[in-house]
C-alpha cells in the first residue's frame, strides 16, 4: 500500500503536504494511522508540482524512505504551486523497488499516483500497445489512464473507466487513484480510505494530514472531481 496527497488551490509549498502538518506524509511514511495494508511506507517517495515556466510538471522521485533524503526538506520549502501531488510507497509483494516504480507517474501535463494493488493481468489489456516505465502494477494503471486521456477522455472519465474495468477483472484490487493536470484534480476511493478538506482550495489525501475539523471521508467506490469551479463527489 501507499499514502498520497494532492492540493489544488491557492499556491502553497510541498512542505504543506509533507513536513508541516502533524500527520503529513513524512509521519505517514513511518506511522500511518488509517493504513489497512502494511505498516510502513519506506519503499520510495515522489513529489510533483507545476511551474508556469514549464509545459510539463516537475517531478522528484527516490527509491529510498522519505525521511532518509536530506535534500527534500529544503526543496519542499521552496517548491510552490497551486497544484501539488506527493506520495510515499509501500511496494506490493513481488513489485520492484526502484524510482521508475514510484509515483507520481507522468505523461505530458498529467501526474498520477496509485494507492493499492491490482493484478497486472487486470490492467495490461487496458494499456494498449504501450509499455509502462516500470513493470509494477501501478505503472500499468497509469499507462491505462494516460492512454484514455490522450484519446480525449476527461481526467475523471479516464480514471473511472480504468478503475471499473480493472476492478471487475480483479475483485480484490484496491484502486485508490489520484491524478492532476495543473488545473484540475481527480481521485477515486476503491478499497481504501480517502479524505478531503476545503481550505482556500481542496486537499485530498489517503488520511487526514492533521486533526483540524472539516475533513470529510469519501465513500468507498466514489470519484472526487475538483477544479476552479468547485468540488464534487459522485459514485463510481
Amino acid at each position: 500500500m501507499c499514502r498520497h496527497a494532492a492540493w489544488l488551490g491557492a499556491p502553497r509549498t510541498l512542505a504543506s503536504l509533507i513536513h508541516e502538518p502533524g500527520q503529513g506524509l513524512l509521519r505517514q511514511s513511518y506511522a500511518p494511522r488509517l493504513q489497512r495494508h502494511g505498516m510502513i511506507n519506506a519503499d520510495g517517495f515522489g513529489v510533483g508540482w507545476y511551474d508556469p515556466a514549464r509545459a510539463e510538471p516537475v517531478r522528484y522521485r527516490r527509491a529510498i524512505p522519505l525521511w532518509a533524503d536530506a535534500n527534500l526538506p529544503a526543496l519542499a520549502q521552496v517548491a510552490r504551486s497551486g497544484c501539488l501531488l506527493a506520495a510515499v510507497r509501500s511496494a506490493s509483494d513481488g513489485m520492484p523497488v526502484e524510482e521508475s516504480a514510484t509515483a507520481p507517474f507522468a505523461d505530458g501535463p498529467w501526474l498520477l499516483s496509485h494507492n493499492g494493488r491490482v493484478a497486472r493481468e487486470a490492467v495490461r489489456e487496458l494499456a494498449g500497445d504501450g509499455a509502462p516505465e516500470s513493470p509494477c502494477d501501478s505503472a500499468w494503471v497509469a499507462a491505462a489512464v494516460f492512454l484514455r486521456r490522450r484519446a480525449g477522455l476527461t481526467l475523471g472519465a479516464a480514471l473511472t473507466e480504468v478503475v471499473r474495468h480493472a476492478g471487475a477483472k480483479d475483485p480484490e484490487g484496491r484502486l485508490n487513484l489520484l491524478a492532476c493536470d495543473g488545473g484540475s484534480l481527480a481521485a477515486t476511493a476503491w478499497g481504501d480510505t480517502l479524505f478531503l478538506i476545503l481550505d482556500d482550495g481542496v486537499l485530498v489525501a489517503s488520511e487526514p494530514l492533521d486533526d483540524r475539523p472539516g475533513w470529510q471521508a469519501v465513500p468507498d467506490r466514489s470519484l472526487v472531481l475538483a477544479s476552479s469551479g468547485g468540488v464534487r463527489v459522485q459514485p463510481l
